[in-house]
């Protein structure tokens, strides 16, 4: 399996010739980022995760592209119909050629009065584990790991991974690090991957790793 990070939380795998994406949102600038997917997962519906009317064009563009998310965005994409499937924890399906577990139910918490929303996780072919906007554990070989975001500090991030335990972990969510953020991320994840003997990094938009 190949694993190409893009911009954001947003991730291309590919098998056999076949593609999924996942989480191709808001701050994903890639205009080609669903182009060739059979399917695109959505982990929830804040912007940085899902574009709604990007969506809706790559539907419209490919007919057999389907999208797989939690209830709360398909009621968002209601008006394209069947072209959108629901899922919730505890779900196991064949998605594209690829196994897809879906793990997790809530986004982490983001404003003391705000109550979280739906966010559900993708394992795919039990190898790679994109938790969306939650540090749902999972047994993984491969994690992507969250890297910064609003809703978490950099102790939480360093303690997820010593839960989940990965051989590998890929940073994803960094679309709002400037460079010396970006900087700071990767010597975080290097520290830990070092205390771990572990492979932790970052991938740069566009950079491709097999699984």
């Amino acid at each position: 399996m190949q694993l190409t990070k893009l911009g954001h939380a947003c991730v291309r795998l590919r098998k056999d010739d076949r593609t999924l994406v996942i989480d191709p949102g808001g701050l994903t600038p890639e205009g080609d980022a669903i182009t060739g997917a059979e399917a695109v997962l959505i982990t929830h519906e804040h912007f940085d995760h899902l574009e709604a009317e990007r969506l809706r064009r790559a539907l419209a563009e490919d007919p057999r592209l389907t999208v797989y998310t939690c209830r709360a965005v398909a009621d968002i994409l209601g008006d394209v119909g069947d072209r959108v499937r629901t899922v919730g924890e505890g779900d196991a399906l064949t998605i594209a050629g690829f196994d897809v577990a879906v793990i997790g139910q809530k986004h982490e918490v983001v404003h003391p009065d705000v109550p979280p929303v739906d966010n559900v996780g993708f394992f795919i072919d039990e190898e790679v584990f994109h938790p969306g906007d939650a540090f749902t554990v999972a047994q993984a070989p491969t994690l992507l790991v969250p890297g910064q975001a609003p809703w978490m500090k950099a102790p939480e991030m360093i303690q997820y991974l010593r839960e989940v335990a990965p051989s590998r972990a890929y940073a994803v969510h960094d679309g709002l690090l400037n460079e010396a953020g970006l900087g700071l991320l990767e010597s975080q994840l290097a520290g830990e991957a070092k205390r771990q003997d572990a492979e932790f990094q970052r991938l740069k938009p566009g950079e491709s790793v097999q699984l």
